[in-house]
């Protein structure tokens, strides 16, 4: 059995609802997984675009710590390092430097942008903190992503 994400939100490949937008509320899409390895014992989520016009793909959310027993994260999270998740899961920073979820806000006119929402099952615990960046996310989980799952939405402004 392979790992799945999903959101109610929007379908894989499909546009990313405004309310999840830096033109809208802004607000986290709702998420849920399944099919996990059976000795994930935590996991991560990054969220990122890699048709930003910079260097590195420009990156919307970042999330350790999540329970494995955890069937998903609820709409609309707090932008906050901690305390957002009653499980205990952190928050960290996107590339705005700011802490929690940042939807799409691409240049206008710059086309459809894919957002891949990726979703890391770990068989270890990360001694990370709050504010963690992706590069030391994915520095801390080397060698112990057990499965990954992607779901792709789309977004452009006009």
């Amino acid at each position: 059995m392979s790992s799945v994400l999903k959101s109610p939100a929007f379908a894989p490949g499909a546009v990313i609802p405004k309310r999840h937008t830096g033109d809208g509320e802004d607000l986290s899409p709702p998420l849920a997984w399944s099919g996990l390895p059976p000795d994930t014992r935590e996991l991560a989520l990054i969220v990122d675009d890699p048709d930003a016009p910079s260097p590195q793909p420009w990156v919307h959310w970042v999330i350790s710590k999540i329970p494995a027993a955890d069937p998903g994260i609820a709409e609309g999270v707090p932008p906050k390092p901690a305390s957002s998740f009653p499980s205990g899961a952190i928050q960290g920073r996107n590339s705005w430097g700011t802490i929690g979820y940042r939807g799409p806000a691409p240049p206008k006119g710059h086309g459809v942008h894919h957002y891949h929402f990726k979703l890391y099952a770990l068989d270890a615990l990360l001694s990370v903190a709050a504010g963690i960046d992706k590069p030391g996310l994915l520095k801390a989980m080397q060698g112990h992503i057990l499965a990954e799952a992607e779901l792709v939405g789309t977004y452009q402004r006009r």
